[in-house]
């Protein structure tokens, strides 16, 4: 089997940033890591949960919505993916993340947590996913980080897998 290439990012060296994660099939991923990989604890499953509806919302409804494909969290809660289409570079995303987290920072409720909207609408968090969103904005503004560490990755059958 190949392996994935997210799985070729040095997680030991991966700091809080925006990130192209891939780019193929008239699609970029954006990997925005809010923690600090296995340094930091990562963010709580009620705040992330908030935070998916809440730049899912804002991003869908942005002057960049019209390119807006996939809001959501990842796996293991270190950061959310946003895959667009259109020809958008970390800066731009970079732009874009931070009016949607000033704009989570004044909002007092999340949106579509009633059964009917949310197929686990008592699992959230404002308060704590404006913690997290705090701490990610002042992060993009004063420490901003937007090149990966990559790993060189030996598959089972000796051949080796690295991507620059």
């Amino acid at each position: 089997m190949e392996v994935v290439q997210s799985f070729t990012i040095d997680h030991t060296h991966l700091k809080p940033g925006i990130y192209v994660s891939r780019e193929d099939k008239g699609f970029t991923t954006f990997d925005l890591r809010i923690t600090e990989p296995n340094k930091e604890p990562a963010v709580g499953m009620g705040a992330m949960h908030s935070m998916e509806h809440l730049m899912a919302t804002w991003f869908r409804n942005s002057r960049a919505k019209d390119d807006v494909v996939y809001v959501g969290p990842m796996g293991c809660l270190t950061g959310m993916y946003i895959i667009m289409t259109g020809n958008y570079t970390v800066e731009d995303m970079r732009q874009l993340t931070m009016e949607c987290l000033e704009w989570i920072l004044i909002q007092d409720k999340v949106p579509a947590t009633e059964p009917q909207s949310c197929g686990n609408y008592l699992l959230h968090d404002l308060p704590m996913c404006k913690w997290e969103s705090s701490r990610y904005l002042k992060r993009l503004q004063n420490d901003f980080h937007c090149e990966y560490t990559k790993l060189q990755v030996t598959l089972e059958d000796g051949k080796v897998f690295a991507d620059a």
